[in-house]
């Protein structure tokens, strides 16, 4: 919550030309179908007017407005929709409008833009003044001020794309949820060409590196903290440190500054809550759209990352001889190759996981920033072994897996069939005991359940490997209709290679504990831990 006090602290807001007083007062003008207020007046409750002086108030030395970017963050059921419409209204209508200005609302989809538009419309009805100067073009989800020109448009990143415009105001709703950035970047990039323009991102909390929301609520987090000084930009950031208890009551309070007053309903939180503490997805959705914890990157995740975590505990001491189980899930040039062994140290039921991961030497640091992740720190700590070239090098991969031949006590080496005879081949020849895996669900969805429950009663060891816990976050579980799950990477370029490699290696050694072998009672032994 760094930054944020300003917000409730009763501090004194810079208004010098008074236009943070004039937007207030022009936003109690208008009314609301369903607020419950006197004569169902707008209610902006005083973080909201708090957040509007901000924004208008403080000016430049030549008088122009000195904010020019917002990016406010905060939970659902915080009123941003009728926020946004109010702003979007107050330049189409109100004291910041100019003659033909253009002023958009750009949503995720259609629906959601459809859900704007309405918003605004249901206010203008619901406000004579505005009422008898407004011409709506429901078809075009469009409202025109009949006098100066100026206009209000509710677009969609998957419609049109409004790369010719010059807006004068833009309120990008959800950006986290734009499929692309194509909207977004035709929209920042028009504002810049008006004097005087106002951008504002009204959003929730995203999730992973890769939607078009993360460079900005980056830069908004920097500035909030003070890393960066910029007064151009207001960072609004209601975010819930990972550390807080995310289903108590007086966290809530510090990051839904509307709850206060009513909304979200607090009785709907509690049972949302009381259901999340049984399913880790619901967590997980529950502290990303209402405590603004930005999640991992899977959308679907595999496994509560809290739970992962505990396995971070240091590798036993004394290991070397001991029983072992590989996993091997090669790439050639984009992924990582993954090389996991699974040791069971004597006299004990833990699973030791030891992680090794390759990815070609050139272009390291294009590579980091296109998966997000510090690769080249990663090589320096020895978390991954470049090889040279654009290519991995298989002969890298194999004498890592002969090393742990030599130290451990090795059962199997199991190989997704795809790009592994390179390595497979030469160690099949000399005798070790390699064998392929397939990766549909029939060998998949019984073994994720294992390492499920593994790594929930903390039998897992991992020792904090960074590699294979990007690798897990990343995982997204596909359910089919008879409740088989697989795990994939969804749409994200982020990797899981780590994990694929896990699951093989972990199936094996939890089967050999099952002997004789039969899948049915396999499946039940499993299901047991």
């Amino acid at each position: 919550m760094t930054g944020l006090e300003w917000l409730t602290d009763g501090s004194p807001i810079s208004d010098p030309e008074g236009r943070g007083e004039r937007a207030v007062r022009a936003l109690g003008k208008l009314r609301h179908p369903k607020s419950t207020l006197p004569g169902r007046a707008f209610q902006l409750d005083p973080p909201f007017e708090r957040i509007v002086r901000r924004i208008y108030g403080p000016t430049n030395p030549d008088g122009s407005r000195q904010v020019r970017t917002v990016y406010l963050q905060v939970g659902k059921g915080s009123r941003k929709t009728s926020l946004a419409a109010a702003l979007a209204l107050l330049h189409t209508f109100g004291p910041e409008r100019v003659a033909a200005g253009q002023n958009f609302v750009a949503a995720a989809d259609r629906n959601q833009a459809r859900i704007a538009f309405e918003e605004a419309l249901s206010i203008v009805d619901a406000t004579p003044a505005l009422a008898d100067g407004a011409r709506p073009v429901d078809s075009k989800n469009r409202l025109m001020h009949l006098k100066t020109g100026s206009r209000f448009e509710a677009v969609s990143s998957d419609g049109k794309k409004k790369h010719g415009a010059t807006p004068n105001f833009v309120l990008v709703d959800e950006l986290w949820a734009h499929e692309k950035a194509d909207l977004w970047h035709a929209m920042r990039t028009g504002a810049t060409k008006v004097a005087g323009s106002l951008l504002v991102v009204a959003t929730t909390a995203g999730r992973g590196n890769e939607s078009p929301d993360f460079p900005i609520y980056e830069y908004a987090r920097k500035v909030q903290a003070g890393e960066i000084v910029d007064p151009t930009f207001l960072p609004i950031v209601f975010e819930a440190g990972r550390e807080e208890p995310w289903d108590e009551e007086a966290t809530w309070a510090k990051v839904l500054p509307g709850l206060a007053y009513g909304y979200p309903d607090l009785a709907s939180l509690r049972q949302m809550a009381a259901e999340a503490r049984e399913r880790p997805g619901d967590r997980a959705a529950f502290e990303q759209f209402f405590l603004g914890i930005r999640q991992d990157n899977s959308l679907t995740p595999y496994v509560d990352m809290r739970a992962y975590d505990k396995g971070a505990r240091p590798i036993p001491e004394d290991i070397d001889g001991a029983p072992c189980w590989i996993g091997v899930d090669m790439s050639t040039t984009t992924d990582l190759t993954a090389v996991l062994a699974c040791v069971r140290p004597l006299e004990s039921d833990e699973f030791v996981l030891l992680p090794f991961f390759f990815v070609p030497e050139n272009n390291l640091r294009t590579r980091a920033d296109r998966d997000g992740v510090p690769y080249p720190e990663w090589a320096k700590q020895t978390f991954i072994t470049p090889t040279p070239g654009n290519v991995i090098d298989p002969r890298a991969v194999e004498q890592r897996i002969r090393d742990l031949c030599e130290r451990f006590d090795v059962r199997e080496i199991n190989f997704d069939e795809k790009y592994a005879q390179a390595v497979m081949g030469p160690l099949t020849d000399d005798g070790f005991p390699t064998a392929s895996m397939r990766q549909g669900w029939v060998t998949q969805s019984p073994a994720l359940n294992v390492l499920e429950g593994l790594i929930l009663s903390e039998k897992i060891v991992h020792a904090g490997n960074p590699v294979l816990r990007w690798c897990f976050e990343n995982i997204a579980i596909h359910n089919d209709s008879a409740g088989n799950r697989t795990m994939h990477k969804g749409k994200s370029r982020d990797r899981i290679d780590g994990a694929t490699a896990t699951w093989m290696a972990v199936s094996r050694a939890v089967r050999e504990e099952t002997s004789p072998y039969d899948r049915d009672d396999f499946v039940e032994n499993w299901s047991s831990f």
